[in-house]
């Protein structure tokens, strides 16, 4: 257990991503603070795993700024970047009703799989990402 409140147990974070649900600072602040290490020593790169509501893609402004952040990400020597785009509502109910969420694709951390699919530790690690709207 650590003093922020995570449980014996639990991840501390989500590979180079900051420990869930701890980035008070927004996307911004995470994705500057990813790229800031020196990568070249670390095997195969590092990834940073963010999470959005569908609805954040409806809005054009969204998804420029969103592309101008990725761009800078990289600029400033960020390695990879996974995006998810589901609301954790869908997620809920995907794990209440499985048989209704089949082709319900996420990224994992590295790979993609069927969400009904995963062990249910992994479901669990999913929802647990900080999860960024509109």
């Amino acid at each position: 257990a650590t003093p922020d409140g995570r449980r014996a147990g639990r991840p501390i974070s989500d590979a180079a991503s900051p420990t869930y649900r701890q980035d008070r600072n927004g996307i911004t602040a995470a994705l500057l603070s990813c790229a800031k290490p020196d990568y070249k020593k670390a095997a195969c790169g590092t990834v940073l795993n963010r999470k959005f509501t569908s609805g954040f893609f409806k809005n054009k402004t969204n998804v420029e700024k969103l592309c101008s952040l990725i761009r800078t990400y990289f600029e400033l020597g960020g390695q990879e970047i996974q995006i998810n785009a589901v609301s954790r509502e869908i997620l809920q109910d995907a794990v209440r009703h499985p048989e209704e969420y089949r082709d319900l694709m996420v990224r994992v951390s590295g790979f993609s799989a069927f969400f009904v699919q995963l062990d249910p530790a992994i479901q669990n690690d999913i929802l647990s990402r900080t999860e960024y709207d509109a």
